[in-house]
């Protein structure tokens, strides 16, 4: 079989897992995982089942505006939480993985000041940028790992032409994730595919078999070594986009799946009814049905997906809508809330101080503030949530995105 080559240090990480697995064959690492002969018999099968990843988008955009640095993870406490961050995003074009923003990536100079070392970029190094300060990151924290994600909603309209070849597709992402300038950042990739044989920002008919041959081209280039992830649609209507690509048929090629289950509901939908965005369950009075994270999981699950393959989403952020004059679920609307960034959208940590919630619906949270109408996930809401990852015995947790959340890390430290 012939063994692509692999960078010096992945090679050593590989090697050393592989003396790892030869030790715990041996019971000379009883306990260093959660599967060893050490585990209880008593434990029940669910929690036993259950995992613990915690994967957290950073925005290659948010070192703008948002002033959101690598730094923020480290000082925030959300290093500490994270097993993984999905860095977003790469763009998708000419059927070919590229870079997003260059200068964000690899050429922004940091200060001391915004460096997670405290130590300042030179004119004359090779490599700076959110790169560089993520390789800082790793270094205080060396089990953390890394995924390039590609698309988004934005960029998926690359996937079409990317389907057309997908071993080319996989060799040029291979070449820009190990790119040898920066080949030590990155543990894998992510693909999040807006939405494949469906519609998004644009429409996608490349068929129903288009999905799992890209991502079983991935697994094949970037072997066993690399991480393989892809965020999916949450739609888990008759029908709907889960129902339009075989993402059952492309899970034995990934490592876990990111079911998006946010932006159920939205101001895009301007006179309402309001809703809250990413609820657990369905209630009386959905405006939608199937249109929840439990029928997310349920479906999922019901066409052969392992749990262990599938994380809970989580928004670090609300959608609200204005002009509206009931208090719970189900009003009418004149638009979209005022936010921020953008209107009907706005960070968590913003709204625990300008929009407290006032109520709660379908295992999240809702407030209203004058006339405006917010719904959101709190820390208790969560709580909520990591329950029912626990019981359906997921592989973890995953969040949009890093930015949204408390100086101190408040929402990821209730994932924990």
């Amino acid at each position: 079989m012939h063994v692509p080559h692999l960078p010096r240090a992945r090679s050593l990480r590989a090697l050393f897992s592989a003396l790892c697995s030869v030790a715990l064959g041996a019971g000379l690492l009883a306990g260093a995982g959660t599967a060893t002969a050490t585990t209880p018999a008593q434990a029940p099968a669910t929690q036993a089942a259950a995992g613990s990843k915690v994967v957290g988008y950073f925005t290659e955009w948010g070192t703008y505006d948002r002033k959101y640095y690598v730094k923020n993870v480290e000082t925030s406490g959300s290093a500490a939480e994270l097993t993984h961050i999905n860095y977003a995003f790469g763009n998708v074009t000419g059927g070919k993985c590229a870079m997003g923003d260059a200068y964000a990536a690899t050429d922004r100079a940091y200060t001391a000041a915004e460096s997670v070392d405290g130590t300042a970029d030179t004119w004359d190094q090779p490599l700076r940028g959110n790169f560089n300060q993520l390789l800082k990151l790793k270094q205080k924290h060396p089990d953390l790992k890394i995924l390039w994600s590609f698309g988004g909603w934005t960029w998926s309209g690359g996937f079409t032409e990317a389907a057309k070849d997908p071993a080319a597709f996989a060799q040029s992402c291979y070449d820009l994730v190990e790119n040898s300038k920066w080949a030590d950042v990155f543990d894998g990739i992510d693909i999040d595919w807006e939405y494949p044989n469906s519609c998004g920002l644009s429409c996608d008919e490349s068929g129903r078999d288009a999905f799992p041959k890209l991502m079983g081209a991935l697994r094949a280039k970037f072997g066993q070594d690399y991480l393989v992830t892809a965020a999916i649609t949450a739609d888990a209507t008759a029908g709907g986009k889960i129902d339009a690509a075989d993402y059952a048929g492309a899970a034995q090629y990934v490592d876990w799946y990111n079911p998006m289950t946010y932006d159920f509901f939205g101001a895009w939908d301007t006179t309402g009814p309001t809703a809250p965005h990413s609820p657990l369950t369905s209630y009386s009075g959905i405006p939608k049905a199937d249109y929840h994270s439990s029928a997310t999981i349920a479906k999922l699950k019901g066409l052969g997906v392992p749990a262990s393959k599938l994380l809970l989403g989580i928004g670090f952020y609300g959608r609200g809508w204005t002009g509206v004059t009931q208090s719970e679920p189900g009003g009418t609307a004149t638009g979209p809330a005022k936010g921020t960034y953008e209107n009907g959208i706005e960070d968590y940590k913003v709204l625990k101080q300008s929009c407290p919630a006032t109520g709660t619906v379908a295992g999240t949270a809702y407030a209203k503030c004058g006339s405006d109408w917010w719904s959101y996930d709190t820390p208790q809401t969560i709580a909520t949530k990591m329950s029912y990852k626990n019981e359906q015995g997921l592989g973890g947790t995953f969040f949009w995105e890093l930015s949204g959340d408390t100086g101190d890390g408040e929402l990821i430290k209730a994932i924990d």
